[in-house]
C-alpha cells in the first residue's frame, strides 16, 4: 500500500488532500508536529512514506515584503528539505508553487516551461523553492502551481465576499487583475491523480480552467449565494495599493496535463458552483 504524508494538514488544500486520501495509509502533519525548516525533523518524518505532499508555505503575500528571511525559510530552504529527504527515501514529492513566479505582464497563458521573473518577495521566494526541489530531487520532485485558491478549510477571497456582503450595501473589488479562481477540493483531487499516475516529474499548472477578474469573481460568489450581484462594484489596483505589488495577469497554461496524458480541471466557473452545492459558500 502506497504510504502518504502530507505537510502542512492543517491548511485548506492539506485538510482537503485528506479527505481525497480517506481510507488509505496517510500521515498527516500540520505546521505545529513538523517545522518543514527544520532539516533533521523533515529526514526523520519522510521516512517510511512513498509520496510526500507538501502543502507547507508561508503564505502572508504582503508580510514577505518585510520578512524576506521568514518566507525564504519556509517557501526555500524548506521546500528544499523536503525534497532531499524525499530523494533519501525514494519517495515521490510534491510541492505547491505559484502564479506569482511570473511577473503576470503577459497576454497569454503562463506556459509550465516560461520563465520565472516574480515580481515580489513573495514569488522570490516560492520560485526560489522550485529551483531548489527540482535540485535536489530532479526524477521525483512535482512542482504544482496553482492560484487564487478558495475552499472551506480556512479563510479565502470567497467567504470574505459574502462576510463583507452581511455588513455592506455594495462591495468594491478590482477588475484590472485577471487569474483563475481554483478550489481546493479539485485541486486535491487533481495532485492525488498525478501522484497516482506514470506522470513524468516536472511542472504542472493546477488551475480551474478559464479566467476572471477578482470582481468577476466575487460577481460569481453572489450569484452562487443568491445574493444581487450588482452589488459588487468594479474598481481598480491603485485604489487597493498594498505592500506586495500583485500581478495583473495570472493565467496559467496547462498543456503539461495533456502532455502526460491526464485531463487538465474544469472550468472555474463550474467548480464554482459545485462548491456552492457542497456548502462551501457560507456567510
Amino acid at each position: 500500500m502506497t504510504r502518504y504524508l502530507v505537510t502542512g494538514a492543517a491548511g485548506m488544500l492539506g485538510q482537503d488532500l485528506q479527505k481525497v486520501l480517506a481510507g488509505r495509509e496517510v500521515t498527516a502533519l500540520t505546521r505545529a508536529e513538523l517545522d518543514v525548516t527544520d532539516r533533521d525533523a523533515v529526514l526523520a518524518a519522510v521516512a517510511g512514506h512513498d509520496v510526500v505532499l507538501n502543502a507547507s508555505a508561508f503564505t502572508n503575500v504582503d508580510g514577505a515584503e518585510s520578512h524576506e528571511d521568514a518566507a525564504f525559510a519556509v517557501n526555500a530552504t524548506g521546500v528544499e528539505n523536503v525534497a532531499s529527504a524525499a530523494r533519501e527515501h525514494g519517495a515521490k514529492l510534491v510541492t505547491i508553487s505559484t502564479d506569482y513566479v511570473f511577473r503576470g505582464d503577459g497576454t497569454v497563458p503562463y506556459a509550465e516551461d516560461a520563465p520565472r521573473d516574480p515580481l515580489n518577495a513573495y514569488g522570490r521566494s516560492k520560485a526560489a523553492g522550485e529551483e531548489l526541489a527540482i535540485a535536489a530531487h530532479p526524477d521525483g520532485a512535482f512542482i504544482v502551481r496553482t492560484a487564487w485558491l478558495y475552499g472551506a478549510g480556512g479563510p479565502n477571497f470567497a467567504t470574505t465576499m459574502l462576510r463583507l456582503a452581511a455588513s455592506n450595501d455594495t462591495v468594491s473589488v478590482v477588475n484590472d487583475q485577471l487569474g483563475q479562481p481554483t478550489w481546493t477540493a479539485d485541486l486535491a483531487e487533481q495532485i492525488v491523480t498525478l501522484v497516482d499516475s506514470d506522470a513524468p516529474a516536472g511542472i504542472y499548472h493546477a488551475t480551474n480552467a478559464g479566467e476572471t477578474s477578482w470582481f468577476g469573481f466575487a460577481q460569481a460568489v453572489f450569484e452562487e449565494a443568491g445574493l444581487d450581484s450588482e452589488r459588487v462594484l468594479p474598481t481598480d489596483s491603485l485604489s487597493f495599493v498594498r505592500p506586495a505589488p500583485r500581478p495583473a495577469y495570472s493565467v496559467l497554461g496547462h498543456d503539461g496535463w495533456v502532455a502526460a496524458g491526464l485531463a487538465p480541471l474544469r472550468g472555474w466557473r463550474e467548480a464554482l458552483a459545485a462548491a456552492a452545492t457542497a456548502g462551501v459558500l457560507t456567510r
